[in-house]
């Protein structure tokens, strides 16, 4: 059923959305956030549906310039749930350089909105560049600029260690809006392949905090990075003390 979902939607958007947006190149933006949103909100009823999936409702986060946001990373669902949670905005979303290639939908999409990429395995040159093509990126978008800064998924979904580089190049490049969404119950099912089956298993969640202000580009953004990443841990926790409560 994802693997229908996906390449179905990779048609789509090769032969109208994209097509439409050239016609109609002033409602661009508006145009391809409706896209993402109907298909995110498409693959949710699939989950809850076909797949017994316990989905939480997407989380309400403001669209336009100067919003960034910041996201745990525990699955592939974590980017149709931020995607679902911005309101009338297409997202620019800093994305591993590997997933520009053969992923339906995805791929394209990263090519085609020119999303910022990064390579944490890369030689030095080649993640230079990428954090300068960032840093212009983050200066210029009139989007709302989406990060996962632990970089990877940790084993048992609790928040790992920041890669700070591209963080910090984003924090340098203006002020900021910064919202913070920690998602939970989704780490078991990290991977495409984990779709096939076990998805009555997921019992989501999504908490939105913030808005936050970061207005000094030219500060050391060290404290403000940790403060960043103490408040997902700090409501990681306590979304998975409340859910044990209740279990018990």
């Amino acid at each position: 059923m994802a693997a229908v979902f996906f390449s179905a939607g990779d048609l789509l958007q090769r032969v109208v959305v994209y097509p439409l947006t050239w016609m109609l190149p002033n409602q661009r933006g508006a145009i391809l956030g409706r896209w993402q949103r109907c298909l995110c909100h498409t693959l949710f009823l699939i989950l809850r549906v076909v797949g017994g999936a316990d989905i939480p409702r997407p989380g309400r986060v403001p669209g336009g310039p100067g919003i960034l946001i910041l996201m745990n990373h525990q699955s592939l669902l974590d980017i149709p749930m931020v995607m679902a949670s911005v309101d009338g905005a297409c997202l620019r979303i800093v994305t591993r350089a590997r997933y520009a290639r053969w992923i339906p939908v995805v791929s394209h999409t990263i090519r085609t909105l020119e999303y910022p990429v990064v390579n944490p395995g890369a030689k030095a040159g080649t993640t230079r560049r990428y954090l300068e093509q960032l840093s212009q990126v983050a200066r210029t978008t009139d989007a709302p600029l989406v990060l996962y800064p632990e970089g990877t998924r940790t084993r048992n979904g609790k928040v790992g260690r920041f890669q700070s580089s591209a963080l910090e190049r984003i924090l340098a490049a203006r002020d900021w809006k910064v919202y913070v969404l920690v998602t939970d119950g989704y780490w078991r099912h990290a991977k495409l392949v984990h779709f096939a089956g076990g998805m009555q298993d997921i019992d989501g969640h999504l908490s939105v905090l913030g808005p936050i202000e970061w207005n000094d580009p030219e500060a050391d953004p060290e404290h403000f990075i940790l403060r960043m990443r103490d408040l997902m841990v700090e409501e990681l926790a306590r979304v998975r003390k409340a859910k044990a409560h209740l279990a018990a």
